[in-house]
């Protein structure tokens, strides 16, 4: 009697971590969304997150305050910078002095969001460029226990072959990953929802980001900011990207949040993330 007891509470408490370990999730900001509040007053913008319940971010600048102040008021708001922002050139220039920012905050993953191109001539050799770049650095990065992910704009889901130079990318990419801007994969002509079943392995990070009904779509990798809207509102299946991210143990969703009206609209997007647990 007491072996099947043991063995019930063992078969328990598998399911219960295999469940955690699936669902476990964290649900951040890129520091982006702030950028305008952060010119007025950084401390109080930091205590604003804190109150919203945010403890992870994305993030990297300090935005005009000394970087060792910065991290002090981190710390002193609990929050912790998990993912940092580097520049296509640096990446491609000076990758140990992005491994050693990294490091500074703490930080898991760097993501870079642009690859440089001419205006709208981005194309296969700007990919090919990007990909040797990507992986180049990314090998170093790994070697220090930091993960790459480059965060896709639109402009890379323009055709190829059979596919796109996204496709191009992705096939190629041994040492970096990717970070899935939910509303930029729309915009480039994407589904979020496809394409994270499509590369289950290569999304690492995500960027929650809703698109405004009726939105004017392309893939030059530029929109109005004022077409974010509150997460759920859009017209971006929010609900099933998360239940997808989930599934594929995502760990980290990061809220970002570029309009005039982020204040007000986080806090809503975070009640409707709260709802679909």
């Amino acid at each position: 009697m007491k072996k099947l007891q043991l063995l019930w509470l063992f078969l328990i408490a598998f399911i219960f971590l295999e469940t955690t370990k699936v669902t476990a999730q964290e649900v951040g900001l890129q520091l982006y969304s702030l950028r305008n509040q952060f010119k007025e007053d950084i401390p109080g913008t930091l205590k604003l997150i804190q109150d919203w319940g945010i403890t992870v971010l994305e993030g990297g600048d300090s935005y005009g305050m000394p970087e060792e102040k910065f991290k002090e008021l981190l710390a002193k708001n609990k929050l912790n910078v998990v993912s940092v922002g580097a520049g296509f050139e640096d990446l491609a220039n000076s990758p140990q002095e992005v491994v050693k920012k990294a490091k500074s905050y703490g930080a898991s993953y760097v993501m870079c969001a642009w690859i440089p191109h001419d205006g709208n001539n981005f194309d296969i050799v700007d990919t090919q460029k990007a990909v040797a770049v990507f992986n180049k650095a990314g090998k170093l990065l790994r070697e220090n226990g930091i993960q790459l992910a480059y965060h896709a704009h639109g402009f890379e889901f323009r055709p190829y072959k059979d596919g796109t130079l996204f496709d191009y990318m992705a096939q190629n990419a041994k040492y970096f990953d990717f970070e899935m801007d939910v509303y930029w994969v729309h915009h480039g002509g994407e589904d979020p929802l496809k394409l994270l079943r499509k590369y289950p392995s290569k999304f690492i990070l995500l960027h929650l980001k809703d698109m405004e009904k009726g939105t004017k779509k392309d893939n030059t990798g530029h929109a109005d900011v004022e077409t974010n809207v509150v997460l759920g509102t859009g017209e971006v299946d929010i609900a099933g990207v998360v239940a997808e991210a989930k599934k594929l143990g995502i760990k980290y969703m990061f809220i970002e949040d570029e309009c005039s009206r982020v204040v007000k609209q986080v806090p809503e997007s975070l009640k409707y993330l709260e709802s679909l647990k």
